[in-house]
């Protein structure tokens, strides 16, 4: 057992600076708004499958969205895909938090550090971030720095999922499950915006305490498909997905995830989907209110392997993703469009 410093060390080793909060205060109103209809934008998730080189890639990326958001901000609402955690179907890396060093140390110490750093480098650059808690503790950690944030398809139906998300700030999506079910995030949703209690870690001593929260009214459904029961991004599957919530007495409105089961695994069709989204937005969808991409500064993947000096810059290690050009040139085009 190693004991972890407390969330508090953290912060004030890696305090939120002036601009960060400002940029965190302003995306996270923008995107509330936009999910309750006093804004017109459509919000765009973007950016690396995971972050595994921060310093490098990972901020090189940051920086050039950061060079794009001016000229397109009037009509999308981007945020920047900085997860720091990959849920796992079986086994294989977990993400920057829990080995940092690509090596299988777990030196999850560090990871919490590089984890702020990196959060603090994009927010400095005028970017907002987005990312997904797999660990219910990590919040306590970074949850300040994060503009948006997804309960993922495996942790949807997890009561534990539920009440973490439910004393969260950001607005939070809720993807449909492995199988398909979007009735899990659906009743995700409606639980997380209820008060619940549960345990967690203090800030200061980072001791076990009950945790109590009011509820989280941000949370939204968030249609990712599935890679058995296939898409659910075309216009019959989302007009279903759209009276599931007003059944459910929820905001008609939802996300659409370009990758995943929708464009099932393959980057090549996220343009595809994409532009599919788009077009049912354009044709008065307004129940469409964003979509997710995976994008990197080269497309494809790669396999972590032994050695991490011997990977490719800017390229993946976990799902293949879309190049910065085909992103830039498929984020104008939806500003075009728009």
């Amino acid at each position: 057992m190693i004991q972890l410093p407390s969330p508090a060390h953290y912060k004030r080793e890696f305090p939120v600076s002036e601009n960060a909060g400002e940029v965190i205060r302003v995306s996270r109103s923008g995107i509330q708004d936009i999910l309750q209809g006093r804004d017109d934008r459509l919000i765009v998730i973007v950016g690396p499958c995971s972050i595994h080189d921060p310093e490098g890639s990972g901020l090189e990326y940051a920086a050039r969205l950061a060079k794009l958001l001016p000229r397109l901000s009037d009509r999308l609402l981007i945020v920047m895909r900085t997860f720091l955690e990959k849920p796992r179907t079986t086994v294989g890396w977990e993400g920057l938090v829990f080995d940092p060093q690509l090596t299988g140390n777990f030196d999850i110490a560090s990871g919490l550090a590089q984890a702020r750093k990196f959060l603090l480098s994009v927010l400095e650059l005028g970017v907002p971030t987005a990312t997904e808690f797999t660990d219910s503790l990590a919040p306590q950690y970074f949850a300040d720095l994060v503009c948006w944030t997804a309960v993922g398809a495996r942790g949807t139906e997890a009561q534990a999922y539920r009440r973490m998300a439910s004393g969260l700030d950001m607005p939070t999506g809720f993807k449909n499950g492995t199988g398909g079910s979007v009735r899990l995030a659906v009743d995700g949703i409606v639980a997380a915006g209820h008060p619940h209690a549960f345990l967690g870690i203090s800030e200061e001593e980072g001791k076990v305490c009950q945790i109590r929260t009011k509820g989280n009214p941000s949370c939204h459904l968030v249609l990712r498909g599935s890679l058995t029961q296939g898409p659910n991004y075309e216009e019959k599957a989302v007009a279903a997905a759209l009276e599931l919530l007003k059944q459910a007495r929820l905001a008609p409105r939802l996300m659409i995830d370009c990758s995943h089961g929708n464009s099932e695994k393959d980057p090549q069709k996220q343009a595809e989907v994409c532009r599919n989204v788009l077009a049912q937005r354009v044709a008065g969808n307004k129940g469409i209110i964003g979509f997710m991409m995976e994008s990197n500064l080269f497309p494809g993947n790669q396999k972590l392997g032994d050695d991490p000096s011997k990977l490719q810059y800017g390229v993946s290690i976990t799902d293949a993703c879309i190049g910065w050009e085909e992103t830039a040139a498929l984020l104008r085009e939806a500003h075009d469009l728009l």
